[in-house]
C-alpha cells in the first residue's frame, strides 16, 4: 500500500505544482496529497501519478478566501451554494483520480457559535449524502487555527460518535500536541476513529526529528490498534525539502518491521 504521502501544499513549495510529484517519488514519498490541486487537471493529475506510482490521499472541498483567512466554507452560514459547489468539484475529482478521501474544511466563522454548528451540521450531512455509491470517505480534522470551527479532537470524536462512523478523522500529531493530547495515546484510543494521519513534529511544525514528539510509539499505537491508512506529511520543511525528507528509509523500515510482526 501506498502510505507515505507528501502534503505538496507544504512541501516542494519552490517547484511548479506540476513538477512537485516527481521530486516527492524521487525522494521516497509513495502518495501525495494537495488541498486545492485544480491547477492540475484530473486527466493530468490521474496520468502522472500512473506514471510515477504515486497515489493520492486526500483533497479539501476549497479553503474559501485565503486572503481572509477563511480555511474552508462548511461552518460559514450564508456561504452553503460555495460550499455544496466546492465539494462537488472535489469529489468529481477525487473519483476521477482515485482519491479516496474529501476533506469539507469547517473554517473560521465570523457569526455566532451556534449558527456556525448549525451550518456545518447541515453541510457535513449533505456531504455525507453526496459521496454515497462513490467510494470517497469524507474527513474531519480538529486544527488549532484561532477561531477555526472544529478546533477539538474531543468535539471531533463527539460528532464522529453523534454521526454513527460515517466519516472519518484527519489525525494531526502537530495539532494533539498544541491541544495539550499526547498523540500516542490519543492514537491508541481513537485508532478506529482515524482514516488519514498527519505528521509534523513539536515545537516548530517542521519534519520528524526535529522537535520532542516521539513518532515510534506514534506508529506503534496506530499499528497495535489496526490503521493501516496513508500517512501524510504536513510539515514546514526547516531546510530543503529533499534534505529534510532524510527520515523516509528509516520511516519505511520501522513500517515495514511493523507490517511483517
Amino acid at each position: 500500500m501506498n502510505r507515505l504521502s507528501a502534503h505538496i501544499g507544504y512541501l516542494y513549495t519552490d517547484l511548479p505544482l506540476a513538477e512537485r510529484p516527481a521530486a516527492a517519488a524521487r525522494d521516497g514519498f509513495t502518495a501525495i496529497e494537495h488541498p486545492e490541486p485544480w491547477a492540475l487537471p484530473a486527466k493530468e493529475m490521474r496520468a502522472l501519478l500512473a506514471d510515477l506510482g504515486l497515489t493520492f490521499s486526500q483533497v479539501t472541498s476549497g479553503m474559501g478566501d485565503a486572503g481572509k483567512g477563511e480555511k474552508g466554507l462548511a461552518a460559514l452560514t450564508g456561504r452553503e451554494t460555495e460550499f455544496r459547489a466546492g465539494f462537488d468539484r472535489a469529489l468529481d475529482y477525487a473519483v476521477a483520480i482515485g482519491c479516496p478521501f474529501v476533506h469539507p474544511m469547517a473554517g473560521v466563522p465570523k457569526g455566532g457559535v451556534l449558527d456556525a454548528a448549525e451550518t456545518y451540521r447541515l453541510n457535513l450531512s449533505w456531504a455525507l449524502s453526496r459521496v454515497e455509491g462513490s467510494g470517497v470517505r469524507v474527513l474531519v480534522e480538529a486544527i488549532t487555527i484561532p477561531g477555526y470551527h472544529m478546533g477539538s479532537l474531543a468535539l471531533a470524536a463527539q460528532l464522529h460518535d453523534q454521526f454513527h462512523g460515517r466519516f472519518d478523522l484527519l489525525f494531526d500529531t502537530y495539532h494533539a500536541t498544541v491541544l495539550a493530547e499526547d498523540p500516542a495515546r490519543w492514537a491508541a484510543q481513537n485508532a478506529r476513529r482515524i482514516g488519514h494521519v498527519h505528521i509534523a513534529d513539536h515545537p516548530g511544525r517542521h519534519e520528524p526529528g526535529t522537535g520532542a514528539l516521539a513518532f515510534d510509539r506514534i506508529l506503534t499505537a496506530l499499528r497495535d490498534h489496526g490503521y493501516v491508512g496513508a500517512i501524510g506529511f504536513e510539515y514546514v520543511p526547516s531546510v530543503a525539502t529533499s534534505a529534510s525528507a532524510a527520515f523516509l528509509p528509516g520511516w519505511k523500515r520501522l513500517l515495514s518491521e511493523k507490517v511483517s510482526s
